[in-house]
């Protein structure tokens, strides 16, 4: 592909991310500026039409229920207030009357998400946030198919199909254009524009090319590969309650292969890597180091490493590695 292409699909991809934005918020004030206008007219109108009341209002004579009643809130109410100022409450807890500051100079909590596995999509280069539910079924999906064997591009189709029912032809011209522009490079994602808007606010081609681009950046962070060139792989993935970092090496004794998989966990968690029927488990109750192998005659073309926390959430989270060796 020459660059004139490529600079053409970042253009693409760029129009289809902004601009669609821009002329939205445009619709959005004018349907806004309309709608205060037809309520003043409304309301100028209503205001011209209300018919004028005749007669003579109702009033009471000094002694009547309702004026006795109104006369005796109003002295209730004022000698309250008096004996309040002279006396004020005092909490359950206080003795006498305390002066409280009116704020606390406390560090301020920082506020974690629901979902433990939330975190990582701060790593993720997006050029608005996902919302929470639509992240958490992004990832869910791309966990149930980081161990499929179809291609990249209908792999991220079938990501977010469920998001968007009945537009696979779009999904696949979308994607098509995610997997062809230079975005697909790590350097080129900070290049990507930013969105001010919400992702609830974006048309519905911008939600499928940015649900697109968080699926394949999932994707990528679940696959690890190794290679003759590359016998190592590093991967960290953040949680809500530290960050988990993932070592795999490929090793070669002899005639024996073995898989070593160490990871530094944040809290206490269990980690499982499985391939083609052989199993190797391995448990800690406290948050550090944790080492799981498996040894063969011969690499597997696929493993996945299981990751739990309970601490986090019921769900594990599920990498796949590729040894292409």
């Amino acid at each position: 592909m020459n660059s004139d292409s490529e600079s053409l699909q970042n253009w693409c991809l760029d129009w289809l991310l902004t601009d669609d934005v821009k002329n939205n918020e445009q619709s959005v004030e004018c349907e806004e500026n309309d709608g205060v206008k037809n309520l003043l007219k409304e309301a100028t109108a209503s205001k011209s039409s209300e018919p004028k009341l005749g007669g003579t209002p109702q009033t009471f004579q000094l002694g009547e229920i309702p004026t006795v009643q109104d006369r005796f809130q109003a002295v209730l109410k004022h000698r309250l207030q008096i004996q309040a100022q002279d006396h004020p409450p005092l909490f359950p807890w206080e003795t006498q009357l305390i002066e409280y500051p009116d704020f606390v100079d406390e560090p301020s909590m920082t506020l974690v998400p629901s979902w433990g596995w939330m975190v990582q999509q701060s790593k993720l280069t997006l050029p608005t946030r996902l919302p929470e539910r639509v992240f958490q079924q992004l990832l869910e999906q791309c966990q149930a198919l980081v161990t499929s064997s179809v291609p990249l591009g209908a792999k991220l189709v079938q990501v977010v199909e469920n998001f968007f029912p009945n537009e696979s032809q779009a999904l696949n011209d979308i994607a098509g254009l995610v997997l062809r522009s230079t975005y697909r490079s790590v350097s080129n994602l900070e290049a990507m524009p930013a969105i001010q808007s919400n992702y609830s606010d974006l048309q519905p081609r911008q939600q499928m090319a940015l649900s697109l681009l968080a699926a394949k950046q999932l994707l990528e962070n679940l696959t690890l590969p190794l290679s003759a060139t590359s016998p190592v792989v590093e991967r960290q993935w953040l949680t809500s309650v530290g960050a988990l970092n993932i070592r795999v090496e490929y090793q070669s004794l002899s005639k024996l292969t073995k898989l070593l998989v160490q990871a530094e966990l944040p809290v206490k968690g269990t980690l499982t890597l499985r391939g083609s029927g052989t199993l190797a488990m391995t448990t800690s109750s406290i948050s550090g180091y944790l080492n799981v192998e498996l040894g063969c005659e011969q690499l597997n073309p696929t493993y996945t490493l299981e990751v739990e926390f309970p601490e986090i959430d019921e769900q594990s989270l599920l990498f796949v590695i590729n040894p292409t060796i």
